[in-house]
C-alpha cells in the first residue's frame, strides 16, 4: 500500500486514526514500522470538525482529538480477536436469518389455515408431517416452497452448530475463557465474544467503566446540582449487552442452584424491582465480575457466607469483599429484611438461618 510505503520512510511521534474498516490492520502494520498508533471512535472525532467535510478538515479534527488528555481510544485487536469477532458476526447473521425463515414458514402456513405453536422446535417437529399430509390444503407450488424453506432451515442449523462447536473448542483451549466459564451466566459464546471484544480488559480501569462501555449503567441528565438517573444508556457494544442480559435471565431462573451470596442478592433485588430491572442489574454485576476475572487473571470464586443466630450475627459473617475480590458483593444488599427477619426469628426461639460455609 502507498500509505505504508510513505510511513516506512518517515519518523513521527504519534499517528492518530479514526476507527473504521481496516483500522486494526493499518494499526498493526504501522506499529510494526515502529510508530505509536492510536485509534479514535468516529463519534469522538466529530465534535472537533469545525466546518464542512473534507479530507483536510477531517485530518485536522483527528489531529486535534488525538492530543486530548481525556480522549478514549480503541485498543488494536490481534488477528485471533478479529477471527473470533468475525465468527460471532457471521453466526449472529445466521441466527437472524434462521428466525426470519421460521417466521416466514409460519406466515405461509397460517394463510392456508395451519397454525403452529410458537417456538422453533415446535415448527421443526410439525413441518415433516405437514408436508406429507395429503389432506392439508396446500398447493403443489406452496409445498415446494415450504420444502425449500425447510431445507434452508436445516442448513442454517448446521452452520450455527458448527460455529458453536468452534467457540466451544476455543473456550476449552483458551485459559482466559476457562476462567470466564466459571462465572454464572457466562458460556462459550459470551466468553469468546468478550475476549474478541476486549482482549484482557486492559483498556478499562475498573469494572464500572467496562459495564458503561457495554451500556448497562444508567443514563444521567443532571443539572443545577440535582442528579437525575434514567434507564440504562444502551451505548457501546449491543451484542455483548444482549449476551449478558440473556445469561442473567438464565441465572435468575436457576437462582436456587447458585452460591449463597449470589442467591441472596438475587432474592433481595427480585423482591424490590421488576424482573426485567433485576435481570439488567444482575447482568451489570456479571459484566463487572467478568472484567475482574480478565484484568486480574484470578479465578472466579463464588461468594460463600456463614451466618450464626446470635446477638453478633453480623460480626460472624464472612465479608465477601475481603474473602473474594472477584465477586464484588455489596453488603448493603445482603443485610435486608428477609435475612434480618430470619436471624431475629432464630434469636426468639423460632427457626433460624444457620448455614455452614461451603469450601472455597
Amino acid at each position: 500500500m502507498q500509505l505504508l510505503q510513505f510511513t516506512a520512510n518517515i519518523q513521527v511521534d504519534l499517528i492518530g486514526m479514526e476507527a473504521c474498516a481496516g483500522a486494526h490492520f493499518l494499526g498493526r502494520a504501522l506499529r510494526e514500522q515502529g510508530h505509536e498508533v492510536k485509534i479514535i471512535p468516529a463519534q469522538y472525532v466529530k465534535p472537533y470538525v469545525k466546518t464542512n467535510k473534507s479530507d483536510f478538515i477531517d485530518a485536522e479534527a483527528i489531529a486535534e482529538a488525538v492530543g486530548r488528555p481525556t480522549m478514549r481510544f480503541v485498543p488494536i485487536k490481534t488477528d485471533d480477536q478479529l477471527d473470533m469477532q468475525s465468527l460471532h458476526r457471521v453466526r449472529e447473521r445466521w441466527v437472524i436469518r434462521r428466525t426470519a425463515v421460521v417466521n416466514q414458514i409460519r406466515g405461509l402456513l397460517l394463510e392456508r389455515g395451519i397454525t403452529l405453536r410458537q417456538g422453533r422446535r415446535h415448527l421443526e417437529a410439525a413441518l415433516p408431517g405437514i408436508l406429507e399430509d395429503a389432506t392439508a390444503k396446500l398447493s403443489g407450488a406452496l409445498r415446494m416452497l415450504v420444502s425449500q424453506l425447510k431445507h434452508e432451515l436445516e442448513e442454517l442449523a448446521n452452520f450455527i452448530a458448527e460455529a458453536d462447536g468452534s467457540m466451544e473448542r476455543t473456550s476449552r483451549e483458551n485459559e482466559s475463557c476457562r476462567r470466564l466459564l466459571a462465572v454464572p451466566g457466562i458460556g462459550p459464546v459470551t466468553a469468546t465474544a468478550l475476549i474478541a471484544a476486549t482482549g484482557n480488559g486492559a483498556a478499562f480501569r475498573k469494572g464500572r467503566e467496562f459495564s458503561a462501555w457495554v451500556g448497562m449503567v444508567p443514563r444521567e441528565s443532571s443539572t443545577g446540582g440535582k442528579q437525575k438517573l434514567m434507564g440504562i444508556s444502551k451505548r457501546g457494544n449491543p451484542y455483548l449487552r444482549k449476551l449478558f442480559i440473556q445469561g442473567a435471565r438464565a441465572v435468575m431462573l436457576r437462582g436456587t442452584k447458585q452460591s449463597l451470596g449470589l442467591r441472596t442478592w438475587i432474592e433481595n433485588i427480585a423482591l424490590r424491582k421488576h424482573h426485567n430491572v433485576a435481570a439488567v442489574a444482575l447482568a451489570n454485576k456479571m459484566a463487572r465480575i467478568a472484567w475482574v476475572v480478565l484484568a486480574t487473571g484470578e479465578a472466579y470464586r463464588p461468594c460463600h457466607l456463614t451466618l450464626f443466630a446470635c446477638d453478633k450475627a453480623a460480626d460472624h459473617t464472612l465479608s465477601c469483599r475481603d474473602q473474594c475480590r472477584s465477586c464484588v458483593f455489596a453488603w448493603e444488599h445482603l443485610l435486608r429484611a428477609p435475612l434480618i427477619s430470619q436471624i431475629k426469628r432464630g434469636r426468639s426461639g423460632g427457626p433460624s438461618l444457620l448455614t455452614e460455609a461451603e469450601p472455597t
